[in-house]
């Protein structure tokens, strides 16, 4: 076998990039995979946080590194599909080796514990009345939260006023400080906050009602199936890594997703495991692709 193949790979440390904040669903999945692979492959995977540009800074450090396997990033919806949307960086396809679909969680639409919406169709009587509008957090510019809350505004016609912020753990301080009324964030950013009553549930974009949420209607459910979906995360690397070493990179994470410690952190972040092989992943990232990109063009290129 080639140098760099799966006989004799991995001989040092892996890096794995998170293109995101500490603290985040990427890099809480991340974390979690890193150790697991790193029990698994008998090397240290040690995760390098940089942030930036909605995941392109980290991810285009990725994409220009050597295709040995030693150099990994967490991508997903936001970083290799919606932010390339805004314009030229690079090319989600073409640029990187997709390795394995880790899972995520859905987009909640959020709001304050203390404000008089209780559901869905009181945020939206409020959000259509005369004055300045109802002002809405995501966790940046670029992400799938900001994109579902651009696409719920036109689809219903609110009056919303976006507000961008460098990442979820800054807008959930706002929103509980009741700075901002409302967000539109990953479940796994605003969940702990649901049993005390700080943060209210309207509406999820997952595809059916979750068990641990029950009284929280879908959007598909509310007569808005275009706004189901789910904040995924995957592993990834450069261009042209040899195959064996993705399979067994492959193997090892659905093999990691399947044990009972992953699942139960995944359980506790509203995040569900996905399972699949190299081929259908990079089949997936290829339709995640085109159902998103025309609607981020759209609203990436209005002046906020």
């Amino acid at each position: 076998m080639l140098a760099g193949s799966a006989a004799d790979w991995p001989q040092k440390p892996v890096k794995l990039v998170v293109p995101y904040a500490a603290g985040g669903s990427a890099d809480t999945l991340g974390r979690a995979i890193a150790k697991h692979l790193s029990d698994a492959l008998k090397q240290p995977v040690v995760v390098e946080n940089k942030a930036g540009a909605g995941g392109i800074i980290g991810s285009q450090q990725v994409a220009s590194s050597a295709p040995d396997g030693y150099t990994l990033v967490v991508s997903g919806i936001g970083s290799h599909v919606i932010a390339p949307a805004a314009g030229p960086t690079f090319n989600p396809l073409k640029d990187f080796t997709h390795i394995a679909l880790l899972g995520g969680p859905p987009i909640a639409l959020v709001v304050n514990g203390t404000r008089p919406w209780r559901n869905f169709e009181e945020f939206v009587t409020q959000a259509r009345a005369p004055g300045e509008g109802i002002s809405w957090a995501s966790p940046g510019r670029g992400t799938h939260g900001h994109l579902t809350g651009e696409l719920l505004r036109s689809a219903l016609k609110l009056n919303m006023v976006h507000v961008a912020y460098k990442g979820a753990g800054p807008a959930v301080a706002d929103l509980l400080a009741n700075q901002v009324p409302a967000a539109c964030m990953t479940l796994s950013s605003a969940n702990a906050h649901f049993a005390s009553g700080k943060l209210r549930l309207l509406a999820l974009t997952s595809p059916s009602r979750l068990p641990e949420y029950p009284d929280a209607p879908t959007f598909a459910e509310l007569g808005y199936p275009n706004l189901t979906g789910t904040t995924w995360f995957s592993l990834s690397g450069p261009a042209g890594m040899p195959a064996d070493i993705v399979e067994r990179l492959n193997a090892e994470v659905r093999r990691g997703l399947k044990s009972a410690a992953i699942r139960a952190q995944l359980q506790q972040e509203s995040m569900v495991a996905a399972d699949l092989d190299p081929a259908a992943f990079r089949r997936f990232v290829e339709t995640e692709i085109e159902r998103w990109s025309p609607p981020a063009k759209a609203v990436l290129a209005e002046k906020k």
